[in-house]
């Protein structure tokens, strides 16, 4: 009898059910920080934490905290107050685009449909969690991850969609200002001689 109380005991408590996350979060690095104070030194951690919907959107955050945990959680919420939007065309890029960051700078390419991600750490991380499935990437300078993650949204931020690259004169245009003009008649040698 003592059993069958036991078990009903462990069965009241109601079946918690995992909340589906709306964004995939990763954290990108933790650090040991330290703040020199009269009696010695204390120390933090500093966590890089980048966020997205894995659709258009992205945002890295860096937070300290006493415990690593509390870090993550602070860079967690820094990073989905600064959601920026990506531009994408058929899973890639629509053009090569770089930025600089402090000492590091990134270069970002569109790649063929089937390629993947080529890039490494911090930056395939973030094109990851942003939704792009084909890219080329380089990392030219510092690698210091903080900078790396910072330079990697300035590029993104700099992407154009195609329908709003200037180019020349667009096609209709070009019909409307060639019907509107007469041709210019040729000149002859009769003409000339008058």
């Amino acid at each position: 009898m003592a059993d069958n109380t036991s078990q009903d005991r462990r069965n009241r408590r109601p079946e918690m059910i995992p909340e589906e996350k709306q964004f995939d979060e990763r954290t990108l690095h933790i650090d040991r920080v330290a703040r020199v104070v009269k009696g010695g030194r204390r120390f933090r951690f500093r966590a890089l934490v980048v966020v997205g919907d894995r659709k258009h959107k992205v945002g890295i955050g860096t937070a300290k905290g006493a415990d690593v945990t509390a870090a993550v959680a602070k860079a967690t919420e820094v990073a989905k107050k600064n959601f920026i939007e990506v531009t994408l065309y058929k899973g890639t890029l629509p053009h090569e685009t770089d930025a600089k960051v402090s000492g590091a700078r990134i270069l970002l390419m569109p790649a063929a449909p089937g390629t993947g991600l080529i890039a490494g750490g911090v930056v395939r991380t973030i094109l990851e969690v942003a939704g792009v499935r084909n890219a080329l990437s380089k990392s030219i300078g510092s690698t210091n991850k903080t900078n790396i993650a910072y330079a990697t949204i300035a590029a993104l931020q700099t992407l154009v969609p195609a329908n709003k690259w200037v180019t020349g004169i667009p096609a209709k245009a070009t019909a409307k200002t060639t019907a509107a003009k007469p041709a210019p008649k040729a000149k002859t040698a009769k003409s000339e001689a008058k």
